[in-house]
């Protein structure tokens, strides 16, 4: 093994200073620099604050190659001339039984004329209509109605071009190919599942949503919609564009046209008040397309700034010649086809900078690794996950009720099969190990080996790219809940009634972990700008993680910036540690790397460390799938409660946890749901209901009369609707125990399946034990009935005046 040369001993005078509240006072290093030992170097262009961006990272990955488990190398005694750096392609997986392209081409009905002149859009297609299905049942594609002769093979071909175009642009959004998303079966878009009017429904929003996708800069009416469909096809027009517009798949960001619309103030009162806690980016994004839908809302955030889990800090010299902007949580698109945040980027002309795959790896002593050694570590890396994921793609059943983690199935292989045994090459598994980690967020040995890749189907494309750039009590109808998953599994906020038990439970089982950097403004970029990321082994297997990755923000930052990456167990660690000690060992690792080189490192300008876990509003950086966890647990979260708590924020997206974009989407999907839900209950405004509050003698003459009666209970049900889901006012007499009258009355808000499920329960103390056990519902007082039960008997009231009249 190759043993670490000499370092020259690195000063650092600081003042320093560590906050106990984690990111919100973030401890920074400001250092003199030694400017004339310094070349003259022209900084990158300055970049505006960066926008929102991935809690995720990107994973340099590469697709096994050999099936031969590579033999031990004896290490590199010498440090010959330095090889080409190698290319680390992002490893994917395939699966191969989740896109079927015949069946997309196949599946597709819908023809279109030629679109009327539009000063939005220049986006033409030929003239086609919608049909019926054939007698014969089979998928098809209609030939055109446009007459003439000749070249109808040729035209039709070109027409399935467009709508297989079309089909690909949505299937990098995220939809399936020849089916509905959960979220359009419950919008109820089509009015039966399957069939050709589902088939032609696809094609519709298909064709819409890549008509918007074309110009994202310009708002797409319901107009310009149907310029290229036909009229008798309107109504599948109207549902795929509300889904669309409502869902947040066409017409959001921060475009000019875009903004003027969505913000207009909402005619007519709105539908209802809803609080938001939480101003990370589900949390505004929700809020923003919530206030557009007609509500009132009110966003509540414990940081004094929004933004969540991302934070952008300007970095300077004293004198503020140097400066460049860090962006200490999330700070890469994870793909950019079909990304919400791409959309914004070429909103606002933000230019992308794509995160190049050459990503040279250091040894300890700062030679650079062999690349053949280099190339066969890493096949026989992913050689190992895809041992391990053939071993439970053989035992799917068991993998359901036992699960191990995923470092130990590696190691478990790795022992097996004999991969790297030698010292240099064991060095390099670690790296690749700890680049896991920080892609997980999590040490190996807490990833379920089961589901810990289970959002992989539905990674965005495409390149990775940096981005440049209390106290009040408050009452609405509704809650959407943001905050991240670490703040819920501190148990930190009160949900009264308790929240399911089965949500508790997947709260519980998901994990969530931890990723912090050291980002550093040099004088000048000494490392050089050929480069986005570089590597650094270690050969001590519990520090694999320790600045392990270095990125270089020189060409999106405004300045000589590098962060340096901790991951795994060695993040946990870096907490515990001071912020002058961490400068120091990134700068010893820098000066083993460029010193050999004749390349010198001068003193940082201002240095800054961040404390994720130590975060009392994140208590974390993001989620991942731990043992014993599945994805399905993110659903579960994701669930709302008695619909009127909501949750959104990345670890409620199954598809895009642990990134930006899954946060966004979250956003965008509950408001989708908050408005569904109003539409189905026609909730009155807090404040209108308030003011219209019945007094206690109306309560009981509506009491009088109840629609349902079982011992102490008392039922009455929305006039409005049968639907099991709608809502009741549920009422118990208490009597004294010797008198026999009634001393209180105490109330709750119950759907009618439970009210239901409650009367077939023999005695009051089966049934108050099932109500607030089972069902948790909260009983109150007259005075203390939420807005919602005020209105439902305001609207019940109503109802019996009108039938007497």
């Amino acid at each position: 093994m190759e043993t670490t040369e000499p370092r020259p001993p690195t000063n650092v005078s600081a003042n320093a200073t560590v906050s106990g509240e984690g990111n919100e006072d973030i401890p920074s290093l400001n250092t003199m620099p030694n400017h004339s030992s310094s070349p003259k170097m022209t900084a990158g262009p300055t970049a505006s604050d960066p926008q929102p961006m991935d809690t995720s990272e990107p994973v340099n990955e590469s697709q096994p190659t050999s099936e031969t488990v590579p033999q031990a190398a004896a290490a590199s005694t010498a440090d010959p001339a330095p090889p080409p750096p190698r290319k680390r392609r992002r490893r994917k997986k395939l699966f191969t039984d989740m896109i079927s392209t015949s069946s997309a081409a196949s599946g597709l009905r819908v023809l279109r004329p030629h679109p009327k002149p539009s000063t939005a859009y220049s986006y033409s297609y030929s003239e086609t209509e919608l049909v019926d299905e054939p007698n014969d049942g089979k998928p098809h594609i209609l030939h055109r109605r446009r007459g003439g002769s000749g070249g109808s093979s040729s035209k039709i071909s070109d027409l399935a071009k467009e709508v297989d175009i079309e089909a690909l642009i949505a299937i990098s959004v995220g939809f399936p190919v020849d089916s509905l998303t959960e979220e359009e079966i419950e919008a109820n878009v089509v009015s039966q599942i399957g069939g050709a009017e589902q088939a032609n429904y696809i094609v519709v929003r298909n064709h819409i949503l890549a008509r918007w996708r074309s110009n994202v800069s310009v708002w797409l009416t319901k107009d310009h919609a149907l310029e290229s469909i036909r009229a008798e096809h309107k109504a599948l027009v109207n549902s795929a564009y509300y889904f669309l517009l409502h869902h947040g798949y066409i017409n959001f960001g921060l475009a000019p046209a875009i903004k003027e619309i969505k913000l207009k103030p909402p005619e007519g009162a709105p539908k209802a008040n809803v609080v938001v806690i939480g101003a990370g980016l589900s949390g505004l994004v929700a809020a923003r397309q919530l206030i557009f839908l007609g509500f009132k809302v009110v966003v509540l955030e414990g940081r004094a700034r929004p933004g969540g889990r991302v934070r952008t800090k300007k970095m300077r010299g004293d004198k503020d010649d140097i400066v460049a902007a860090a962006d200490l949580g999330g700070s890469v698109l994870t793909g950019i086809n079909g990304n919400p945040l791409g959309v914004l980027a070429r909103q606002l002309g933000v230019p992308l900078h794509k995160v190049r795959d050459i990503c040279p790896l250091y040894l300890p002593n700062g030679r650079t690794v062999n690349p053949d050694i280099d190339s066969r570590v890493e096949v026989s890396f992913n050689k190992l996950l895809d041992r391990v994921c053939k071993l439970r793609q053989a035992m799917l059943e068991e993998v359901r009720s036992v699960d191990v983690s995923l470092g130990t199935a590696l190691e478990t292989f790795r022992q097996v099969y004999r991969v790297a045994e030698d010292p240099q090459e064991r060095m390099l598994l670690d790296w690749h190990l700890a680049n896991l980690e920080y892609a997980n967020a999590s040490l190996m040995s807490k990833l379920s080996m089961s589901y810990w890749d289970q959002d992989d189907p539905y990674e965005m494309g495409g390149d990775h790219c940096f981005m440049p750039g209390g106290g009040q009590a408050y009452r609405g109808d509704m809650v959407l809940c943001t905050v991240p998953l670490g703040v819920l599994k501190k148990d930190v906020i009160q949900f009264v009634p308790d929240l399911p038990e089965r949500k508790r439970e997947a709260i519980e089982r998901l994990g969530f972990g931890l990723l912090n950097k050291v980002a550093i403004l040099f004088p000048y970029d000494f490392w050089g700008g050929d480069i986005d990321t570089f590597g650094h082994l270690t050969d001590d297997p519990n520090t694999r993680g320790e600045f392990f990755l270095f990125y270089s923000y020189s060409s999106v930052a405004g300045g000589p910036l590098l962060v340096a990456l901790v991951a795994g167990d060695a993040a946990l660690k870096f907490e515990m540690m001071s912020p002058v000690e961490s400068v120091q060992k990134v700068l010893e690792i820098l000066k083993s790397i460029f010193s050999p080189k004749g390349i010198a490192v001068p003193d940082p300008v201002q240095a800054v460390c961040t404390r994720w876990g130590q975060d009392r509003f994140s208590y974390g950086s993001y989620s991942y799938v731990a043992i014993g966890a599945s994805g399905d647990d993110y659903d579960i979260l994701a669930e709302s409660v008695g619909d009127r708590l909501f949750f959104a924020g990345e670890a409620t997206n199954k598809q895009y946890p642990a990134t930006m974009h899954g946060a966004f989407l979250s956003g965008m999907r509950e408001a989708a749901n908050i408005l569904r839900v109003a539409k189905r209950r026609s909730i009155v405004p807090a404040e209108r209901s308030n003011s219209a509050a019945l007094e206690n003698g109306d309560i009981d003459r509506l009491f009088n009369a109840p629609d349902l009666t079982f011992g102490s209970f008392s039922v009455l049900f929305d006039p409005r609707s049968t639907d099991l889901e709608s809502n009741a006012v549920l009422r118990i007499a208490l009597k004294g125990e010797k008198s026999g009258a009634v001393g209180i009355y105490l109330y709750g808000l119950i759907p009618r399946k439970q009210v239901i499920e409650l009367s077939k329960v023999a005695g009051d103390l089966d049934r108050l034990h099932m109500l607030t056990r089972e069902f948790h519902v909260r009983l109150v007082g007259r005075k203390s009935l939420s807005n919602m039960a005020e209105s439902l008997l305001t609207v019940i009231r109503s109802s019996r005046l009108t039938n007497l009249s």
